[in-house]
């Protein structure tokens, strides 16, 4: 091994700034591009049930964004903390930076921005991503960022997750993470089978299509928060404590499967107190002929020119 700036052993590399996640920038272009398309198409929606048909797609095309785009959020556990710390390994020399932890499903990030940037003629601006999904192996991904040399406090808090670690992150989150993705898939797919059956002579099916999607983004967040009940390991930075909390994700979610839940009850109560008022609201019958169905009277449809081109009556006279 060789000295690198009188610190032994560091390898440099072009730093990166903390950058917005791909998957999730595209999941809300997606949903963007598709409520924007019926935007352009909602002027020729005529009368009142143009803005029963705002409110509807756009609430549906959020709840289903939403829960998509929470699989690739790292906004479930978060915290951050400015602090004076050490830098490097086998070095006394000290930054004053900020420090972040994001936690999601499949992986949390650790960024470490100093304040300046430029310190000890470094730029000091690092975004690192550890995954702990089934399939991967999250203590060779903690090997390498030792082979790379990345700063102390990256390290601190990526040794706190690895399996060997007695905290016992890894395991908790990792399985917390698996589970809460899992019923999240199941909420998307009830939510698809709701949208469908909303859309279809079916209202009371599509109510309890959304009593279960609330149900299933509820138990995420529920399975998520389990691993809040074991005591956190003390994150100490140089001269602070990083203390995470519940994120904008998690809150997020929350409030969806809360939406959801609402809804569907909606849904369920009018289908049997006020059946006439659901069919209004989701534009499956017009009222004039919801009205007179109700009635128990048959629609007559009358021609104006079927008497103009009607055929004579002729008269049949026989002498004998």
């Amino acid at each position: 091994m060789t000295l690198w700036n009188g610190v032994l052993p560091f390898y440099p590399q072009t730093q990166h700034a903390a950058g917005f996640s791909v998957p999730l920038l595209i999941v809300i272009v997606v949903f963007c591009a598709l409520a924007a398309s019926f935007l352009l198409i909602l002027p020729g929606i005529r009368g009142h049930s143009r803005w029963f048909w705002l409110v509807r797609v756009l609430l549906s095309l959020f709840i289903g964004g939403e829960i998509v785009a929470v699989h690739f959020s790292g906004e479930w556990f978060v915290g951050s903390v400015w602090t004076n710390t050490s830098y490097k390994a086998f070095s006394a020399e000290r930054v004053r930076a900020r420090v972040g932890l994001n936690v999601g499903l499949v992986g949390f990030n650790i960024t470490l921005r100093g304040t300046p940037v430029q310190q000890l003629n470094e730029t000091i601006d690092y975004n690192e991503q550890f995954t702990w999904r089934l399939d991967e192996d999250y203590h060779r991904e903690y090997v390498r960022a030792l082979e790379r040399g990345l700063p102390d406090p990256v390290l601190y808090l990526a040794e706190k997750f690895t399996p060997g670690s007695p905290c016992g992150l890894y395991r908790q989150y990792q399985l917390a993470g698996h589970y809460a993705a899992a019923t999240l898939w199941v909420a998307f797919c009830f939510w698809v089978l709701s949208n469908a059956l909303l859309s279809m002579p079916a209202p009371l099916y599509g109510g309890l299509a959304l009593l279960v999607t609330g149900s299933f983004a509820l138990f995420a967040v529920f399975s998520f928060a389990s691993v809040s009940s074991v005591p956190w390991c003390q994150f100490r930075l140089g001269s602070a404590a990083l203390t995470p909390g519940y994120g904008a994700a998690f809150w997020l979610t929350l409030a969806t499967g809360i939406l959801c839940l609402l809804l569907g009850g909606a849904v369920v109560l009018l289908h049997y107190a006020w059946p006439s008022g659901l069919r209004a609201v989701l534009d499956q019958s017009s009222p004039d002929c919801g009205t007179q169905a109700r009635a128990g009277s048959s629609l007559i449809l009358s021609n104006p020119l079927n008497q103009q081109f009607a055929p004579p009556d002729s008269k049949i006279t026989t002498k004998l």
